[in-house]
């Protein structure tokens, strides 16, 4: 039976938005409030019988938890702040998020409707906000009247999640949010139909892989929610499957087909048919920056946008599950894989050993892996750890690793963490910072503990935005400017916050004080003490060179 809208209510725009979210099945809420978003944020509060609210300390944290929400959930996630400077400040989370195509609604507000677009400078205006909006993410309008709400949101879940999922913005003026009118609210839209599978595009590219001595596999974010397919064509084909950052677990990392990228390197140079399902494919022009001598590239994405920026031999328009599926079954038609189980397993090996010279985060990584439930959820940072994370932490499940994607955003990792157990509650979830960039946020450890959220944070304390330290005592003759930090006491800090708090400076002095913080189900804060340069660098392994 078709949804139909309700009858006709009378209701202010903000009771109208909060009823149509509530029709699109959003049950949680992420909100900092301010005079433009009243009558939005007081509805909201009305409804938290059947709504969870979380405030936060900073429009960043709010947007950044919309964020965390969704990428580790797959479901929309959902923010609410005032304009100008606060959706300002929430922009780099909206950046981040449109990076990984995560389904995120920001909800905002405007100067009062008589002076909307008349430049009179009133409280928070930004000049041409619509458009800023729109350059964010997929789709930005702006509600007029209460009675076309409904509608509006409506439609801001029809392009959020329609194809390749992304940011939607609405915004409405400063008393639309208290003005009653009439309104019906709209059930959800029928997104818009994934394309069809080109049969005939499935079979030239099956042709190709049956041809093929050594295929490898690459999935980015595009491929999430296609792990089984994905996991039957790699198995079909005997192909190793590859993830920089977004496609990780989609197939396990301890499964003889699930590649790092620091072992996906050692069997490049000999691969002949790349398949890349939902990928920017950013390993081929910025990483690997090489592409071996008759290479054949067959492209899935939902995106056509995507498939025309880097030209390919084979072009699959299509949902990555569908498709996957598709090439699997006319893979297996034509025959038997070539066993490659020892080269793949010498491979993998390799790669194992080689990496072991990153110290000490490969041993702190160990660490957290060995005591992270399977299921739980790891978070990075733009950090060493983090960069080290990208080859060194096996992921077995997708999702459970929440990244910033190619926007490489410092400071998201801890308010994205905060939103990743908003959504998963009953599962453990780590956040790994630096102290750089948990500086960031590091003020919503209060969030952290009024809401409950309960948490493990390690602090990789080494003094310093590392990379940044490294990068000019190697290529600036050691000149130093903006690297060297001085921190707090992080453990004095975190306490003051009613957060648990432990300090430790060895992998293996980690292991009881993590556990332990697991066990405890409250905010827990874990400051690494490192000394400042002491790090390896990562970087061989996420540019290596390849010799032609």
């Amino acid at each position: 039976m078709k949804n139909h809208p309700t009858p006709v209510q009378t209701l202010t725009g903000g009771d109208a938005l909060v009823a149509s979210l509530k029709a699109h099945n959003v049950d949680t809420v992420f909100a900092l409030p301010g005079a433009q978003i009243y009558g939005l944020t007081d509805a909201l509060a009305r409804n938290s019988d059947s709504l969870r609210i979380f405030g936060a300390r900073h429009e960043q944290t709010s947007a950044y938890m919309a964020f965390g929400y969704a990428r580790s959930s797959g479901r929309p996630g959902v923010f609410a702040v005032v304009p100008g400077p606060g959706i300002l400040n929430a922009s780099a989370a909206m950046l981040t998020a449109h990076g990984c195509n995560a389904p995120v609604l920001a909800l905002t507000g405007d100067v009062m409707s008589p002076f909307k677009d008349r430049g009179r400078g009133q409280l928070h205006e930004l000049p041409r906000q619509l458009e800023v909006l729109q350059g964010i993410g997929k789709w930005a309008a702006h509600i007029e009247q209460p009675a076309e709400a409904s509608w509006r949101v409506a439609e801001a879940f029809q392009h959020m999640q329609s194809g390749r999922p992304g940011v939607v913005s609405l915004q409405a003026s400063w008393d639309f949010f208290t003005r009653p009118a009439a309104v019906q609210i709209q059930p959800p839209l029928a997104l818009q139909p994934t394309p069809p599978v080109d049969s005939d595009a499935v079979s030239v590219a099956a042709k190709l892989l049956s041809q093929a001595a050594n295929p490898m596999i690459f999935v980015g974010s595009g491929a999430l929610d296609a792990s089984a397919e994905v996991n039957q064509l790699a198995e079909v084909l005997g192909a190793p499957v590859v993830s920089f950052r977004g496609g990780r677990g989609v197939v396990a990392d301890d499964h003889p087909l699930g590649f790092t990228v620091a072992a996906g390197a050692r069997l490049w140079p000999k691969t002949d048919v790349a398949v890349v399902i939902g990928s920017r494919f950013e390993l081929l022009d910025i990483r690997w920056r090489h592409r071996p001598a008759g290479l054949k590239l067959i492209r899935i994405d939902i995106d056509p946008a995507e498939v025309r920026r880097i030209p390919a031999d084979v072009n699959l328009v299509a949902d990555a599950a569908e498709a996957s599926a598709a090439l699997a079954e006319a893979v297996l038609k034509q025959g038997a894989p070539k066993l490659r189980d020892a080269e793949l397993a010498e491979a993998k090996a390799a790669a194992e050993q080689a990496i072991q010279c990153v110290q000490p985060q490969l041993d702190y990584l160990r660490v957290i892996r060995d005591v992270l439930p399977r299921d739980g959820f790891f978070v990075e940072e733009i950090s060493q750890v983090g960069f080290t994370s990208i080859f060194g932490f096996p992921v077995y499940k997708p999702r459970t690793l929440v990244t910033s994607g190619h926007q490489g955003t410092l400071g998201f990792g801890f308010p994205t963490a905060l939103g990743v157990k908003a959504a998963h509650p009953d599962k453990a979830v780590v956040s790994i910072c630096g102290d750089g960039g948990f500086m960031f946020a590091a003020q919503e450890l209060a969030t952290a503990v009024q809401y409950q959220l309960n948490l493990v944070t390690i602090v990789f304390n080494n003094n310093a935005f590392g990379n940044v330290y490294r990068d000019q005592q190697e290529s600036f003759g050691g000149r130093l400017l903006g690297s060297e930090l001085v921190n707090p006491d992080f453990i004095k800090f975190a306490e003051s916050f009613g957060v648990e708090a432990h300090r430790v400076d060895s992998p293996a002095r980690l292991r009881p004080v993590l556990e332990r913080a697991f066990a405890a189900d409250k905010p827990v804060l874990i400051e690494v003490s490192v000394p400042r340069g002491s790090d390896s660098s990562p970087w061989q392994f996420l540019h290596p060179t390849f010799s032609n």
